[in-house]
């Protein structure tokens, strides 16, 4: 068979966008064509390449997915060998990757948390938490916080916390209840009789909203004497990503059931989790252990590349990488505020998870699509649009985070020069 000519940069380009125009996403397709996204083919390490060979360093990082860069060479050289055996078991015999996985989180986790299940992304691995928390406690009600973000399925978009996701599909779960988020008084009053209270250590998708310092110590306490769960919802927090193991390690917090996804498999191959105490399990599924279950989760591609990946992480200390990286980046980041203050609010963030909240939004759509011409890529967070997240992976390096915050502070720039000033927000 003849091999296929390469196509030129133009015509990859045309046909990738006629595919989202007309079988993908066709209003995501124009919105994404303004602002000049071009066709991502190769990454490797913190760097994509576009259609037309131009390099570009990855600040938005998968979203978190990319904590240890694109296409670890061991991660994928564990899933190359695996591959060679077998892909997918059939799960009516012991597999014994997904034990040796189980055992290395439990390893790991905080406390008592000791018994996990897997499944193929951070939205299932909620929707498996939140179900367990009722099955566990007999209860029904959840509390959940304002502009937090768990995923986009029935159960995970009913504990999100913004309207504009959530109104197109109503009713959603019932018995659901938010309150502000950091706010320990106000959680104080509604958990009475509550199944389990789900929360972000660090809010991402919020707009990278840092608690007050001790509010999970204090959520803990509430939830023991209320005798309800405490769901930490770490998907995008965990493994490295805020300079600790799991975000809920700044304060000793041990949850009752830690979700995780994103960065698990260094981003190579998709996988979901969530790890509970052995007596939450008990009351859950003691009797019935195939009441939820999931035919791809916990598969032997995702296995080896977690275990993998969690082997880089201490390898190579890139917890501690990200720690001192990110005090790095947020301190560049708040000297670009400090001298474009019309345009920058405020510099917030943990780690390598960082937010640049804009005075107005406007502002976003000329600052991403500049620092994506100068070679560096950045994102949005949905549920707070004037915040634009800083988000690399944990390998970054001293000298890509100071390039990071030249493309970064020519984008702010352009905008303040090409926009001037903008009325504030609220």
């Amino acid at each position: 068979m003849k091999e296929r000519e390469p196509a030129s940069p133009e015509t990859l380009y045309n046909e990738t966008y006629e595919n989202y125009r007309r079988y993908l996403n066709p209003p995501l397709a124009r919105v994404m064509k303004l602002s000049g996204s071009p066709v991502e083919v190769r990454a490797s390490g913190t760097t994509v390449w576009d259609h037309t060979g131009k390099a570009y360093l990855d600040f938005a990082g998968g979203y978190g997915v990319f904590t240890l860069g694109h296409s670890h060479p061991r991660v994928v050289a564990a899933v190359k060998a695996q591959l060679e055996l077998m892909s997918l078991s059939g799960k009516t015999m012991f597999d014994p990757l997904v034990g040796r996985l189980a055992r290395a989180l439990a390893e790991i986790a905080p406390g008592d948390l000791e018994v996990s299940f897997f499944c193929n992304s951070g939205t299932e691995a909620v929707e498996g938490a939140l179900k367990l928390a009722r099955a566990a406690t007999r209860r029904t009600k959840f509390v959940a916080t304002h502009g937090a973000f768990h995923g986009k399925t029935f159960g995970a978009l009913s504990v999100s916390g913004r309207a504009a996701f959530q109104t197109p599909y109503a009713p959603l779960v019932p018995d659901v209840v938010h309150v502000p988020y950091g706010d320990s008084g106000a959680l104080a009053a509604v958990l009475e009789g509550a199944a389990a209270f789900i929360v972000e250590p660090v809010q991402g998708e919020g707009g990278v909203n840092v608690p007050p310092a001790g509010y999970l110590t204090r959520a803990r306490e509430l939830c023991d004497a209320a005798g309800t769960l405490l769901l930490a919802d770490e998907v995008q927090t965990g493994l490295g990503r805020c300079g600790a193991l799991f975000a809920c390690d700044f304060e000793r917090v041990v949850p009752d059931v830690m979700i995780l996804a994103k960065g698990l498999s260094g981003g190579v191959v998709p996988i979901g989790a969530y790890v509970v105490r052995p007596s939450v399990w008990q009351a859950a599924y003691g009797q019935a252990p195939l009441l939820h279950t999931s035919t791809f989760g916990g598969n032997p591609l995702a296995c080896v590349a977690a275990l993998a990946a969690l082997e880089v992480l201490r390898d190579e200390a890139l917890v501690e990488n990200s720690r001192a990286r990110g005090e790095q980046l947020l301190a560049g980041a708040r000297r670009i505020a400090s001298e474009y203050p019309s345009v920058i609010r405020e510099v917030r963030g943990l780690g390598l998870l960082v937010g640049v909240e804009l005075t107005h939004e406007g502002y976003g759509g000329t600052i991403i699509p500049e620092m994506l011409k100068a070679g560096v890529t950045a994102a949005w967070t949905l549920n707070m649009q004037r915040v634009i997240r800083l988000e690399p992976p944990l390998i970054v390096t001293a000298a890509e985070v100071e390039r990071g915050l030249e493309a970064l502070r020519a984008g702010v720039g352009a905008a303040r020069d090409r926009l001037g000033t903008l009325t504030l927000t609220n």
